[in-house]
């Protein structure tokens, strides 16, 4: 009979384990062999066993308690299966005589057992299995006994309860860390893992000698997939492309999914740069062909930029950043295709990098003007309007050129900003120049990119800018490019009526260097279109460049729109100009970009109810 101090040292003895990460395996078969100890009974097992399923041993106390628990599994009779299902202890004082369990019975008393006692693990209402004693000779517990077994049990069932409990918050945890380094559509590598992989390559790089490089792939087109067939598609084309992805990999190489359409390919372990080269044409390759996406067919291709790491060397975010510069080289060539980082495109990244800090206090510094150009009749010369045309004499850098400067502003998301300082700059310059002469119908055209049209409140800006500057709207020209339309068409449409609500004039800036020109113009509110001077430079010496400018001022007056021909150089050119009927020149022929106050000094010289003209000789 269990003394009440044996069974509180082994209550004792078990409570500590409970906040313990030790083996539920150990711990089980530490109590039923305590339980030996201190109750009369010879052998001790503890089954668990779960809705649906069949019993599953835990442990014994020796062998024979393990045939026993193993017999009741197999047999699917026994009293811990009964004491599982009703919740309530099971005495059987001698099996010999007991007609409970007639396939079970005979079968234990053949083992050598004669009584067995069961209890069953409870946790609430929630059954988990039951504790077995067993004893080879005939008779029944005492009271204190039973009771003690069934404190016993319901010890066993706290501590596989502690336990289950901590396997789940270390599975939750595991899943937790799992979705947090796993991209959540495709499940591959999200950033984090991948730059922790990088980090782990490059130290391994350096042990062994061996160089690794980085492929930065990302699709092209994939916005367009998204505009015509919806997000849905696009998310299952992004699936489809990290399975066709995976199975070109090599053992060891990680893919992972950055952001979007860009992919990450970390080849380990080159012998030689050619190798992912090799990788690199074959996922070029690979994603050229169609992809079959819920009935429809969508055909893409893919930029890869390739940068290498050497022997250990370098940075997992610079090695990023020189692959996807890479890629943004073969993305410049037209896309579908693979590059190697150059070196010098290194440099130019890096001076990007530090033109685009220089760039947020450009304004506050004073180092941003606006020079501008006139835009002239094509016969006489007479002054319609100038454009405004941005500058930027950085302190140290000097001269930074447009295209230079205009891509920056929009990477860096400063260009509404700058923007609405220009078409302000301009308009107020427009208002000195206008004030006591007589040149009041001259116009001011600004231009307009698509990340600032297609911003927030861009209209309300505009109309803001002409109130504050009072200048009347039928005055300001903006000029947009077709990239306008690229980005996105529906939405470009809605702002350009908005516009001409306003009563904005609006034209079409370096036509015919885009793509689908003629369906713009048949779309679009446009009212002048301004012909690229590549077109332009050739006139009078290519018969090409003679029909296309032709072709084009034809169009314009069909749809009725007026034409401004931009790049003039030469008399030959004007002559051959007002011959075609382009209403408007503007170029080099009649005036370089100037500073505002010198185009005041021109209007001052223009006496009441002259027009202002510039001289069209050479």
């Amino acid at each position: 009979m269990a003394t009440e101090r044996q069974l509180s040292e082994m209550l004792s003895e078990f409570a500590r384990t409970m906040v313990t990460d030790f083996p539920i395996q150990r711990i089980l078969e530490r109590l039923v062999q305590r339980i030996v100890e201190i109750l009369p009974v010879t052998a001790a097992g503890v089954t668990l066993i779960a809705p649906n399923t069949s019993p599953r041993y835990v442990a014994a106390s020796d062998e024979s308690a393990l045939r026993y628990e193993q017999l009741q599994t197999e047999l699917g009779e026994g009293p811990c299966l009964v004491a599982y299902r009703t919740g309530n202890a099971v005495a059987v004082d001698d099996l010999r005589i007991d007609d409970r369990f007639s396939v079970f019975g005979p079968r234990a008393v053949e083992a050598g057992l004669v009584a067995v006692f069961t209890f069953p693990l409870r946790q609430g209402d929630k059954q988990l299995g039951a504790l077995d004693l067993y004893r080879g000779r005939p008779g029944l517990l005492d009271d204190r006994d039973m009771a003690a077994a069934q404190t016993l049990a319901d010890v066993t069932a706290a501590y596989l309860a502690n336990a289950q409990a901590r396997a789940d918050l270390q599975d939750s945890s595991e899943r937790s860390y799992a979705s947090s380094v796993h991209d959540a559509l495709t499940g591959l590598p999200n950033r984090v893992l991948l730059v922790g992989r990088l980090q782990h390559s490059l130290r391994r790089g350096r042990r062994t000698g061996k160089a690794m490089a980085v492929l930065f792939a990302d699709l092209d087109r994939f916005k367009a997939v998204n505009d015509a067939h919806g997000h849905p598609v696009g998310d299952e084309l992004l699936v489809a492309v990290a399975d066709r992805l995976g199975g070109l990999l090599r053992p060891g190489d990680t893919l992972a999914r950055m952001s979007g359409d860009e992919f990450v390919i970390l080849c380990e372990d080159l012998e030689e740069e050619a190798q992912a080269e090799l990788i690199a044409t074959r996922v070029v390759d690979a994603l050229s062909a169609p992809f079959e996406l819920s009935g429809i067919v969508v055909e893409i291709s893919v930029s890869v930029g390739i940068a290498f790491a050497g022997i250990g060397g370098q940075i997992p975010e610079q090695l990023l950043r020189d692959a996807d510069t890479a890629m943004y080289q073969v993305k410049r060539r037209g896309g579908h295709g693979h590059q190697v980082m150059d070196l010098r495109e290194r440099q130019l990244s890096r001076r990007r990098v530090s033109l685009q800090l220089d760039l947020r206090g450009a304004l506050d510094r004073g180092e941003l003007r606006a020079e501008y150009q006139p835009i002239v009749h094509t016969a006489d010369g007479r002054v319609v309007s100038v454009e405004a045309l941005l500058r930027w004499d950085h302190a140290i850098r000097g001269a930074i050129p447009p295209k230079t400067l205009i891509p920056l502003a929009e990477q860096s998301g400063r260009i509404s900003e700058i923007g609405k300082w220009v078409l302000e700059q301009a308009c107020a310059d427009r208002h000195r120049w206008i004030s006591g002469t007589g040149c009041d119908d001259i116009g001011i055209a600004v231009n307009v990119s698509a990340h600032q049209l297609m911003g927030p409140d861009f209209v309300a800006m505009v109309g803001g800018v002409l109130a504050s500057t009072h200048t009347s709207p039928e005055l300001l020209m903006l000029e947009i490019t077709e990239s306008v339309f690229v980005q996105d068409a529906d939405r470009a449409l809605i702002v350009l009526n908005d516009m001409k609500q306003l009563g904005v004039m609006l034209a079409l800036d370096d036509f015919g260097t885009g793509y689908s020109s003629l369906s713009y113009l048949q779309r679009f509110p446009v009212d002048l279109v301004k012909i690229d001077q590549g077109f332009i430079a050739d006139l009078g010496r290519d018969q090409t460049s003679n029909t296309i400018v032709a072709a084009v001022i034809t169009l314009a007056h069909n749809l009725g729109m007026g034409v401004v021909a931009e790049g003039v150089e030469t008399a030959e050119q004007q002559d051959r100009l007002v011959a075609l009927g382009s209403e408007f020149c503007q170029g080099f022929y009649f005036a370089q970009p100037m500073s505002a106050a010198a185009f005041g000094t021109l209007t001052n010289r223009v006496d009441d109810n002259v027009n202002l003209r510039l001289p069209v000789s050479a």
